[in-house]
């Protein structure tokens, strides 16, 4: 109904986001409710494009953002509204991105607009909740709660025994909007991380990376990511600055621990987790000698269960020592690492776990390093 708002002035123009084509094209969703309404009227569908054109000249556009990149595909464009449903299921920065398409011309009275719907969890939650509940009016950001009781249309009866099928933090969060409520694991709470702008000039900081190497094209749901965290400490206290995770060929890998050494400059020691045996030597070999050469960069060969190699970190996350310098990488990370150890996923954790441990024997000086057959450092 917003976007069809100023569809009487000549030029005007509106684009309305799902994350995927089948989500805009489902039953009773936007493609499926514009039709609906706008079938007996002069606009006319433009099929190709996705595009409803009005006697005015005015346009109504269907779109989606399925992965980061697809942002550039409305490079160039103009637009005075931009809406998103479902916002949680899209990544911070292409909902940022998007800002740059809001124009108008000198002298026109059609306010430019950004507008988006949400239910909680999803991908996103972490960074819309930030930007939404917490920074909110503060920063200009209007946060309108909804609960079924404010959907009179609705059959509140059979809808609410549907949701009574739900887990208790599914049903408290599209019962009742509560965006408070998160799937916690045992050893982290979502609210021990504190998200800042930026970390310290002068942390001691390092690359860790954990190797997956699985294509995005080859994987299935159960497939590991190649993960990599970029941390510093002072006094006690520990920035997580970046994560790299990708689902790429071994060749794409290479490239991007390449690109993201020389980003991360070279008075940034990089560690790589070893896997056993012969294969794990000849890893860390390659890289010291073919991807890395020109960079402080070791193995590391970490002994006993995860959880355990994980226990410092999660004591410093309670205690308030664990910052999260803010980026679209959040989201993700906080998702998996407060489902640890019982989540699907463990690569972020098992990074920033790792980089704790080697900081802290760094710091006192308790770090010892031997010679593999391939001359390469590991910490046994």
């Amino acid at each position: 109904m917003a976007a069809l708002q100023y569809v009487h002035v000549p030029g005007y123009a509106a684009i309305l986001f799902r994350k995927t084509y089948a989500d805009l094209s489902l039953p009773g969703a936007l493609m499926d409710r514009a039709s609906g309404w706008l079938h007996n009227t002069d606009a006319k569908w433009k099929e190709k494009d996705k595009t409803w054109t009005f006697p005015s000249g005015a346009t109504v556009t269907f779109a989606y953002l399925e992965h980061p990149n697809d942002r550039f595909r409305y490079q160039g464009s103009e637009y005075q509204y931009v809406g998103f449903d479902e916002l949680t299921q899209f990544d911070e920065i292409s909902y940022r991105y998007l800002f740059s398409r809001l124009r108008r011309l000198q002298g026109s009275k059609v306010p430019i607009r950004c507008r988006s719907a949400s239910n909680p969890g999803g991908k996103g939650h972490e960074w819309v909740k930030q930007r939404f509940l917490i920074e909110g009016e503060e920063k200009g950001r209007i946060f309108v709660p909804a609960t079924l009781e404010d959907n009179p249309y609705l059959d509140t009866e059979d809808y609410e025994e549907s949701l009574m099928q739900l887990s208790h933090v599914e049903r408290l969060q599209l019962r009742y909007g509560d965006w408070d409520a998160m799937p916690d694991g045992e050893m982290f709470k979502r609210e021990w991380f504190k998200i800042v702008d930026q970390a310290p000039a002068d942390v001691k900081k390092i690359r860790y990376w954990d190797l997956a190497s699985t294509d995005k094209s080859k994987a299935t749901k159960t497939s590991a990511y190649t993960a990599g965290a970029l941390v510093g400490m002072k006094d006690g206290q520990y920035w997580v600055m970046d994560m790299k995770r990708v689902q790429k060929s071994p060749l794409a890998v290479e490239q991007l621990i390449r690109q993201t050494a020389e980003i991360d400059g070279v008075g940034t020691s990089i560690y790589m987790e070893q896997e056993p045996g012969s294969s794990g030597v000849n890893t860390i070999d390659h890289y010291t000698r073919k991807v890395l050469s020109g960079f402080a960069f070791y193995g590391d060969r970490p002994t006993g269960p995860k959880e355990e190699r994980a226990r410092p970190l999660s004591a410093a996350a309670e205690a308030g020592n664990v910052f999260l310098v803010r980026g679209p990488w959040i989201g993700d990370f906080l998702d998996e690492i407060v489902a640890f150890p019982e989540g699907q996923y463990k690569d972020q954790t098992d990074t920033v776990s790792a980089s704790v441990s080697i900081l802290n024997e760094m710091k006192d000086r308790k770090r010892f390093t031997l010679p593999t057959l391939a001359g390469i450092k590991t910490r046994g």
